[in-house]
């Protein structure tokens, strides 16, 4: 794969038709290999339209379940069955009806601490992948689905959190969050979630548009150091654009 490129990014008209562009593009993803696929979900409030949509009755036909593995980039440590688990949300939304329950990898929470969740995740990682190192050549995921959260982290990697410059471990525990809830969280590092054929961020909604400025000026956030081997695409709607550049796109 060839070094990380500069962010694309796509304007969809509102969080419908945001949800719609993402899900097109998971599709697409999923068309291009003929083999075993590999999605990385992500949790927050940016997928749950995408989610609905997979699991509606005009989209769930198209997709190959059977084919399909779901992994998560980041969990926060609470019970499986906790509201406020991601893959949880996930489950109920689209995937416990659909995908085969082998299919389904939750980052495990029903262990000693955060650390021990994250050694028992990337050995599942490396298992799926066949080997304990990454090979820029050889994508782990398909697709990968980011946000980014009102202080520039995505998936439970935090501004000034020192997992993220971890270059050696797969996953890491994050023994304290910077935005509510402020639980324990486990979380991919930004050199699994670059081993990818495409990460696409949703970005949606008048509240993130203080956070997308910041990152459309370069500021150096955990969002923006997010960047697959493939290709990175910023999905936004109108509402999340600063005032600036929304007549432009």
């Amino acid at each position: 794969m060839a070094p990380a490129a500069e962010p694309k990014l796509i304007v969809a008209l509102d969080a419908e038709a945001l949800a719609q562009a993402a899900a097109e593009r998971v599709m697409a993803r999923i068309a291009a290999n003929p083999g075993r696929i590999a999605i990385c979900l992500t949790g927050g409030s940016s997928p749950k339209k995408l989610y609905q949509l997979l699991g509606s009755a005009s989209w769930r036909g198209k997709v190959p379940w059977d084919r399909v593995h779901w992994f998560i980039g980041d969990e926060r440590f609470v019970g499986e069955s906790d509201p406020l688990n991601n893959m949880a949300v996930a489950r109920a939304t689209f995937l416990d009806r659909n995908a085969p329950s082998g299919h389904i990898h939750p980052i495990p929470t029903l262990v000693e601490n955060p650390d021990e969740s994250a050694a028992a995740y990337a050995h599942e990682l490396q298992a799926f992948y066949g080997s304990e190192s990454l090979d820029p050549a050889r994508a782990l995921f398909d697709l990968v689905l980011m946000g980014a959260g009102p202080d520039g982290h995505t998936a439970s990697l935090f501004p000034g959190y020192p997992g993220i410059e971890e270059t050696v471990r797969w996953v890491v525990g994050v023994p304290k969050a910077n935005v509510a809830p402020f639980v324990p969280r486990v979380s991919l590092t930004l050199p699994t979630l670059a081993s990818c054929h495409e990460m696409l961020f949703e970005i949606a909604g008048h509240d993130k548009q203080p956070i997308l400025t910041r990152l459309l000026n370069g500021e150096t956030l955990p969002a923006l150091r997010a960047r697959s081997h493939g290709e990175t695409v910023w999905l936004v709607d109108r509402a999340a654009l600063p005032e600036g550049i929304r007549g432009g796109h």
